[in-house]
């Protein structure tokens, strides 16, 4: 593993952090998390505070950024963050946004017409919203040249016309309409079900629970291992209480029995984790404690703020 800090290097495939917003998740450790075992959070507040959670004001804290992959000559974005301008009326700390995400993609490096590849792990609203980006009244998509893979079983599942239930009620009104479908009317979305293999180093599988077709990226490059597991985990807590689900799971039992495997997969193979939401250095190796599992180092960028 090379490192410079902006960019980590994997076999033959680097790794890149591009942040959209880092901070207070408008939650408490109780409301996100609500499973979580009494008194879980002040055992472990030494390597929760004050990455994870603020124990000042009671809020979990949160990362919301896109994992930049550059692998045999391509440029690959991993989640698309929040996005600008959208109207979000049921998660007011998304709704209207305007951050300075663009810039700090062009301060990678990448342009909008660089990207080739766009991964949404799955179709929440923190992880598709820079799919598109407005231009005067329509939602067009920020990247022009991509081809966007989705989850087939996702993309069913959110289509507001399927008329799926969600545990999200309301909190995920629009999204679809204005981070998803533009891009698919465009003819840039490929639907993907079971398993799609993207190059030599990179494999994207079903690891679902979470939503009906969230989907973990495998790096396996030069010996190097990493696992993009987006909501897979939210929060360091769930390393040691792997049990726990955030509120946002469409279906716990799945949700904990993907997370165990997951985890598991990670500390045997020595992978490296890069979820979708850890603020600090981003990413962490992990090794079986007990029936959880524990940081066995935080190993990825300088920790942000």
């Amino acid at each position: 593993m090379h490192h410079d800090p902006d960019q980590l290097t994997l076999g033959d495939v680097t790794v890149t952090r591009v942040k959209e917003y880092y901070g207070p998740a408008g939650l408490t450790p109780g409301q996100f998390f609500p499973d979580s075992p009494d008194g879980a959070w002040q055992e472990h507040r030494d390597w929760l505070a004050p990455d994870f959670w603020d124990p000042g004001t009671d809020q979990c804290r949160t990362a919301i950024q896109t994992w930049l992959l550059r692998s045999e000559g391509r440029t690959i974005l991993v989640d698309t963050g929040v996005g600008n301008h959208k109207d979000r009326p049921y998660a007011p700390v998304w709704h209207r946004l305007d951050t300075e995400y663009l810039d700090n993609l062009a301060a990678a490096g990448v342009r909008p017409e660089d990207v080739d590849l766009v991964v949404n792990t799955h179709l929440h609203v923190d992880h598709v919203g820079w799919n598109t980006r407005l231009e005067g009244r329509e939602w067009v998509p920020t990247f022009p040249n991509a081809t966007y893979l989705v989850p087939r079983p996702d993309f069913e599942f959110w289509d507001p016309a399927n008329g799926h239930r969600s545990v999200l009620g309301e909190g995920n009104r629009n999204v679809f309409e204005d981070s998803v479908a533009p891009v698919h009317r465009a003819g840039q979305v490929r639907l993907w079900d079971g398993g799609h293999r993207i190059d030599r180093n990179l494999r994207l599988d079903p690891a679902p629970g979470h939503t009906p077709g969230s989907s973990v990226l495998t790096l396996d490059s030069g010996g190097e291992r990493a696992l993009f597991v987006g909501d897979l985990v939210h929060t360091a807590l769930q390393l040691a209480e792997p049990d726990t689900n955030s509120c946002f799971c469409e279906d716990p039992a799945q949700s904990r029995a993907t997370r165990h495997r997951l985890l598991g997969e990670a500390a045997e193979r020595h992978a490296l984790l890069f979820p979708a939401h850890f603020g600090g250095s981003g990413a962490v190796e992990v090794a079986r404690r007990g029936p959880g599992f524990a940081v066995k180092e935080w190993a990825g960028f300088p920790r942000i703020s």
